[in-house]
């Protein structure tokens, strides 16, 4: 299984003097309806789980209803949420070999309106970290409490919530990753660029003495006035 990172990127740029304005856009809310459905369907698959024999006595319903807000949370946090609300997004796909590929996909922080907020990052990470914690804990009071008719639900929701928590920490990695090779790249390329410039002036001015250097005894061989001002002024100038 190969893991790949797809960098759909744009570079920053940011006007000196514009911090307070930048402070308060981080502390917005710029996607309220992807923030509202990204803790909606997980919230209600837990809540449901807690009370339904409150409204339903029909253990299929019951089974039924969370399942599916389980398979819309899924859906909505890996294809919709998470490139809203922190840039990333991941997916697995098959080649013609029949191998499993990892892709990611990453985009880096904007100050356009179209890009996420610090609050929405927070509210991202504690909604897509908490929530399997809690399913964690319903499996080990399905199994204590012996109501082994909740156990197959309650793998599905850790199944389905762990897996987004898998990919988006994988993804987040891989861009960290990414960005410290293209830094590093960066890097060598200034030092690279440098190095050659010193060099080639060094090249220069030992071209200027060896012709200065050669210029000389012929100045001082013979030759009228005239011409040896214009020599030496040429070889002051070189």
């Amino acid at each position: 299984m190969k893991e790949a990172l797809v960098d759909d990127t744009e570079d920053v740029s940011l006007e000196f003097g514009h911090e307070e304005e930048l402070a308060r856009w981080k502390g917005r809310i710029r996607h309220p309806l992807a923030t509202f459905f990204h803790l909606f369907f997980r919230v209600s698959a837990i809540v449901t789980y807690l009370f339904c024999d409150w409204f339903s006595k029909s253990f299929v319903a019951c089974f039924v209803t969370i399942l599916l807000l389980l398979s819309f949370d899924f859906w909505s946090v890996k294809n919709v949420t998470g490139r809203l609300l922190v840039g990333l997004r991941w997916w697995n796909q098959i080649d013609e070999d029949g191998k499993s590929h990892w892709m990611f996909e990453a985009k880096k922080v904007s100050t356009n309106n179209s890009t996420s907020t610090e609050v929405e990052a927070q509210i991202f990470w504690l909604g897509l970290i908490i929530c399997p914690m809690i399913w964690t804990v319903f499996l080990f009071s399905t199994l204590f409490s012996l109501k082994l008719k909740w156990l197959a639900l309650v793998i599905a929701g850790i199944s389905l919530q762990t897996a987004n928590l898998y990919g988006y920490i994988h993804c987040k990695l891989e861009g960290q990753k990414s960005f410290s090779r293209k830094a590093s790249r960066f890097l060598s390329q200034q030092l690279f660029q440098r190095t050659e410039h010193t060099n080639k002036q060094k090249k220069d001015n030992q071209s200027g003495r060896l012709l200065k250097d050669e210029m000389l005894p012929i100045i001082h061989a013979g030759g009228d006035t005239a011409s040896k001002q214009h020599l030496n002024s040429y070889l002051i100038k070189a």
